[in-house]
């Protein structure tokens, strides 16, 4: 299953699920160097979907550029 980090609080890191559903998971679950945004696979154990994370980044930068071009 995949998830998008959308914050950090506390010892946890909200991650919004593809279903919509938002779940908590404890940071010491997370590989090294997971930061808000970014795409996670979520099984036994959790790791970083680089593929994923870097097409999300770039549809994100589109979307601003759009918004500030006049």
């Amino acid at each position: 299953m995949k998830g998008i980090v959308d914050r950090f609080e506390g010892e946890y890191a909200v991650v919004e699920l593809q279903d919509g559903k938002m779940v908590n998971i404890n940071k010491k679950r997370l590989p090294l160097g997971v930061e808000e945004g970014m795409v996670i696979q979520i099984s036994e154990n959790i790791t970083i979907n680089i593929d994923e994370t870097s097409k999300r980044r770039k549809e994100i930068e589109k979307l601003t550029e759009d918004l500030w071009e006049n």
